[in-house]
């Protein structure tokens, strides 16, 4: 058994949690402007937009709306629409793809096997199967959730689709607006924060190499906060960077303190204690506003790898 040396981190390195949680992914292409609610305040039908939010709730399957980089002008009622499917789990991570004329077709997923893990609902509901294309990097550029991701997030999202990265595309809120351009790449769903293109090609690179690039990172969306903080401590820590490698198997505790255990897929496993705190001195949450806030961050106090016996 050792222990690896106490580490402190704090969200304003964007590396140690992100709000963008979820198992599953589920993306609709929808152009045209977005609202502060996109699935209730873009043009997508409200109606439609409230019953997939409710078809989705407890499932662990996040639904976004999705737009190609560039001007946003209303589409045609017919448009095809491109829509994504990823589970983002360790082990079985995916991504499939499907196009649909009406996104009412939706509704006819299974959002509970879908959350874990299972697209069988996608193929036969929307005829998706398995993406043979790039890996995604999704942009935040909803200025009217924050400014931030607007100023920030499109002109991360136009340089990236000039320079020719076809996974590119607009995404509705993500979390973490003060980090801007924030980034998820999928199928792992890694977030990232004030990220750059050249920084985004090396991420995806490392996707279609099965490795995860750590510089940036504000962990995996399966995980919640603490787990997210964890598995990236983890990660480095021990210079272990294949993207199926690790797991957050256990969560103790509770706000602020929590024990995490993370496990690798060689049988090792580690004890990770993560402690909440506050961004202190107070600043604003975002470009939007001056109101000064203090805003949470987790700190990684001790990484202690454990015996095999002492795992469970």
């Amino acid at each position: 058994m050792s222990t690896c040396a106490t580490v402190s981190r704090d969200l304003d390195e964007p590396i140690s949690g992100t709000a963008a949680t979820a198992t599953t992914w589920l993306l609709l292409e929808q152009p045209g402007p977005w609202g502060a609610k996109a699935l209730t305040s873009s043009h997508l039908d409200p109606v439609l937009g409230r019953a997939l939010e409710a078809a989705a709730a407890n499932t662990g399957v996040r639904i976004a709306l999705i737009r190609r980089p560039g001007r946003h002008a209303d589409p045609a009622p017919s448009r095809v629409r491109q829509v994504y499917a990823a589970h983002t789990v360790p082990g079985n991570a995916w991504l499939h793809s499907a196009t649909t004329t009406d996104p009412r077709d939706l509704l006819a997923l299974d959002f509970a096997t879908l959350g874990a893990g299972d697209p069988r609902s996608f193929g036969s509901a929307l005829g998706g199967r398995a993406h043979t294309g790039d890996p995604l990097a999704l942009v935040c550029t909803n200025g009217k959730r924050d400014r931030c991701c607007a100023l920030l997030g499109r002109p991360l999202a136009a340089e990236l689709a000039a320079s020719g990265v076809e996974g590119a595309w607009e995404v509705t809120h993500l979390g973490g607006h003060r980090f801007s351009p924030t980034v998820l790449v999928l199928p792992y769903g890694y977030a990232y924060g004030r990220a750059e293109a050249h920084a985004v090609k090396e991420i995806l690179q490392g996707v279609q190499e099965g490795r995860v690039v750590v510089e940036g990172c504000r962990g995996g969306s399966a995980w919640e906060r603490p787990g997210q903080a964890a598995e990236l401590a983890v990660r480095r820590a021990t210079d272990e960077y294949a993207t199926d490698a690790l797991s957050v198997v256990r969560t103790d505790g509770g706000a602020p303190r929590w024990e995490v255990t993370v496990a690798h897929t060689d049988g090792r496993h580690w004890r990770v204690i993560v402690a909440q705190g506050a961004s202190l001195p107070p600043r604003p949450e975002s470009c939007g506003t001056s109101v000064l806030g203090a805003p949470a961050r987790m700190d990684v106090v001790a990484v202690r790898e454990l015996a095999t016996a002492l795992a469970g």
